[in-house]
């Protein structure tokens, strides 16, 4: 039943991008790109033993773009009727016709197409089933609440997605793909007298029996929230700084947007004279691989059907390239490479695939024996950036280190630092999580300036 619905799909989806771009053309369209999608997901949340809520969702949406000269414009609809994408391609035409001119507006040259579309195993077969689903989010809290300390749950469910897109251009280009997603994710909370605190855990992936045990994840985020209790703020000081898997992910955040071509074209990146430079330690090199199979962002072309290859972005501390699609490889005198991410209805953005910095052969304790004195930073929250000089400063919360040992919680702290020399310094551990198509292991900063009583 599964392979029918979703054959029937993918179909409609590439009939409705070959009817916008033949009707596009009919209308005056010089150029036009088109991307069409279509989701469905399934999810349900228990609480205290308890069904709280299902909900299901299904959506399908056409995104359509025409140039003509230096002129363009874009514009989707949720509707793939005839009449729905006739009254598109006439608007989106209309548009154009009175858009104000932009002179890297374009198309990527045909020998630049992906000539094979991979079968990168991304989809699970396996039919969702509501009952199942119910069952491992209570097995899951019953894990929570099994910790000595847990009084409550702030949330416990499980869910499952698939998504289709196709792209398709005036250039001749057409192809698509697709994944599903299985997830189980919980929030527990602790208490003990007047103090209160809230963690989390949960398991991701594109096949459901990779997913992780689910009374073994509530159990994770119960140790996690009872040992947040009794948390104090740390002495103001500059330390060294351990930022955990799932912080230290925001770091390449950073780096992805200051590589991003349409930064740098506009000036607006910390690192936009750092090609071809060192921007981090020897040991560090940072890949982004489109072509992973089952991977989280892989995809066998980019957002305007540009073939791709896995890419070493960081060698051995040096950046080796910006990140680019059509539009900002043009302003900077360059070609594209494959970093193009799909817009249904507008321009596309620049985005990555799977963006890796490896795993070493140190571990987090390793790491927390070299940080000697310091903090392990677990959550971070409400950000300040300044992305033209690279000033970082981030709230935080988790555990100081003392004398190579981790000790007692901390929070309401505030760690800072400028991004150039914290990627300059950073040593990394061998925790990858691989719950997100930017995967980073914990990160040492061998100095911050912590703020705290």
């Amino acid at each position: 039943m599964q392979n029918t619905q979703t054959n029937q799909t993918a179909q409609q989806l590439f009939d409705a991008t070959e009817y916008l771009l033949k009707k596009a053309k009919e209308l005056g369209a010089e150029h036009a790109d088109c991307a069409c999608n279509a989701s469905q997901s399934l999810g349900i949340s228990v609480r205290l033993g308890e069904l709280e809520n299902v909900e299901r969702e299904e959506s399908l949406a056409a995104g359509l773009r025409v140039i003509i000269g230096k002129k363009q414009a874009g514009a989707s609809t949720s509707a793939l009727t005839k009449n729905a994408l006739d009254e598109l391609a006439m608007r989106v035409v209309a548009m154009a016709k009175m858009a104000a001119e932009d002179k890297y507006c374009t198309l990527p040259d045909k020998d630049l197409m992906a000539s094979e579309i991979i079968d990168l195993k991304m989809r699970d077969e396996t039919t969702p089933d509501i009952n199942y689903l119910e069952q491992i989010a209570l097995e899951c809290e019953a894990g929570a609440q099994s910790v000595k300390g847990i009084s409550n749950t702030a949330g416990c469910g499980s869910q499952w997605g698939s998504s289709d897109v196709v792209y398709g251009s005036s250039n001749g280009f057409i192809g698509g793909y697709g994944g599903t997603s299985w997830g189980l994710g919980i929030a527990a909370i602790a208490q003990d007298g007047d103090d209160m605190e809230r963690d989390y855990e949960s398991t991701s992936t594109r096949f459901l029996k990779s997913l992780e045990n689910a009374r073994e994840i509530g159990e994770k985020a119960g140790r996690k929230t009872v040992a947040r209790l009794g948390s104090k703020k740390m002495t103001s000081t500059k330390a060294p700084v351990i930022l955990q898997t799932r912080v230290a992910r925001s770091m390449l955040g950073l780096l992805i947007s200051a590589i991003s071509g349409s930064s740098v074209a506009r000036g607006v990146s910390f690192l936009r004279d750092a090609l071809e430079t060192q921007i981090f330690p020897e040991n560090i090199s940072i890949y982004d691989d489109p072509l992973l199979i089952g991977g989280w962002g892989s995809r066998p072309f980019d957002g305007e059907g540009v073939k791709v290859s896995k890419q070493e972005i960081i060698k051995n501390g040096i950046l080796t390239s910006w990140l680019l699609n059509s539009s900002s490889a043009l302003q900077l005198g360059l070609k594209t490479n494959g970093h193009a991410s799909m817009n249904p209805g507008g321009s596309p953005g620049v985005g990555v695939s799977n963006f890796i910095l490896p795993p070493t052969s140190q571990s987090l304790d390793d790491l927390i024996k070299q940080a000697g004195n310091g903090l392990l930073v677990t959550e971070a929250m409400s950000p300040s950036f300044n992305p033209n000089n690279g000033d970082y400063s981030v709230g935080v919360s988790g555990f100081e280190i003392v004398n190579g040992q981790k000790t007692g919680p901390v929070s309401e702290i505030t760690i800072a630092g400028n991004v150039k020399d914290i990627f300059k310094t950073i040593i990394a551990a061998d925790d990858n999580e691989h719950k997100s198509s930017v995967d980073c292991p914990s990160l040492l900063i061998p100095t911050m300036t912590i703020a705290g009583a």
